[in-house]
């Protein structure tokens, strides 16, 4: 099941499990989200979009922690370690399911080593390139990449990351090649990719929604099966000629293994609360994210089911382990 295909009546069940759950009380003690992404990620702009609204729901202050590293495995690590009792949580995205099917060894188990608490929603991915590269659709870009014979280069936040992931499914879609540039967050991917060092990337739409406005970057399709309310102008894939191409970038929220049940029920309930803020709703709206928290105990089989359909993928686009 994906965040789109979670029903009306499983979303109002979630809603009520939430408003059932019992709050957390006001304390001093903050909660603490360890974001394996650097400043500027994608759901770097999440977190701190709902961070208000966040600490109103638990009633604690929210620290944002940013660990970035190895793709995410730093920050994800780092997390694992922690004690499950509410106060340490994460925001992640597809590349904690993708990881196990691209390294060849890894600190931990995805997700058995961590307890999923909510899919909040998932962010349109933009195939984005230099505005000094030659082309402004995807027949020209395809045109221009079997040109240059594999000399242009695409960057990504991390080897086998979903962006890296997403980019090499672009090429396998459209027969064409390109070499990987891989940085440490999407941060510095961005920053190299208006100053031309690197060609293109996918990314998250709302991190680089700003560069494509000034006209620092230009976007070439958006990767999902329709055009995103936030930014309409951009055409999807799809209706560019290429059917297959249609990725997903999720985001949820996870703790540490082993949260007590009553823990789970009331992050659940906070995630649900915040995020179903006006505000935030309008915040997320204008990144270009679609909120949809789903119910906690569809959580671990979502991830779990996740995982195995990134392992198909990963092994159709010929993504080599690392």
């Amino acid at each position: 099941m994906t965040p789109l295909s979670i029903t009306r009546r499983t979303l109002i069940a979630g809603l009520a499990a939430g408003l059932a759950a019992p709050a957390y009380a006001q304390s001093d003690k903050p909660v603490r989200f360890i974001l394996p992404n650097a400043p500027g990620s994608g759901v770097d702009a999440i977190t701190r979009a709902a961070q208000g609204a966040l600490a109103k729901a638990f009633g604690r202050p929210i620290i944002v922690d940013n660990q970035p590293g190895a793709g995410g495995i730093v920050g994800l690590q780092a997390l694992a370690r922690l004690a499950p009792d509410g106060l340490a949580l994460s925001v992640v995205s597809n590349n904690v399911v993708i990881f196990p099917s691209v390294l060849k060894s890894m600190p931990f188990d995805m997700p058995g080593d961590f307890t999923p608490i909510a899919v909040v929603g998932y962010t349109p991915v933009v195939l984005v390139v230099n505005a000094k590269v030659p082309a402004h659709n995807s027949k020209e870009f395809i045109a221009l990449l079997k040109s240059r014979d594999g000399d242009m280069t695409y960057a990504s936040g991390g080897n086998g990351t979903i962006l890296h992931l997403a980019s090499a499914m672009f090429l396998d879609e459209a027969k064409v090649s390109a070499r990987h540039i891989p940085y440490k967050g999407v941060g510095p991917m961005v920053t190299d990719l208006i100053g031309g060092q690197v060609d293109f990337a996918t990314a998250a739409l709302p991190s680089v929604q700003a560069h494509l406005k000034s006209g620092a970057l230009r976007a070439i399709g958006i990767a999902t099966a329709q055009r995103a309310t936030a930014a309409p102008e951009i055409p999807t894939f799809v209706e560019q000629g290429l059917p297959g191409y249609v990725v997903e970038a999720w985001f949820a929220v996870i703790a540490p293994k082993g949260l007590p049940a009553a823990e789970l029920e009331r992050a659940h309930a906070a995630i649900v609360t915040a995020f179903n803020d006006p505000e935030v709703k309008e915040a997320m709206a204008k990144q270009g994210n679609v909120i949809s928290v789903g119910p906690a105990d569809q959580a671990m089989p979502f991830f779990r089911s996740e995982r195995a359909r990134y392992a198909q993928l990963v092994k159709k686009a010929g993504v080599e382990l690392q």
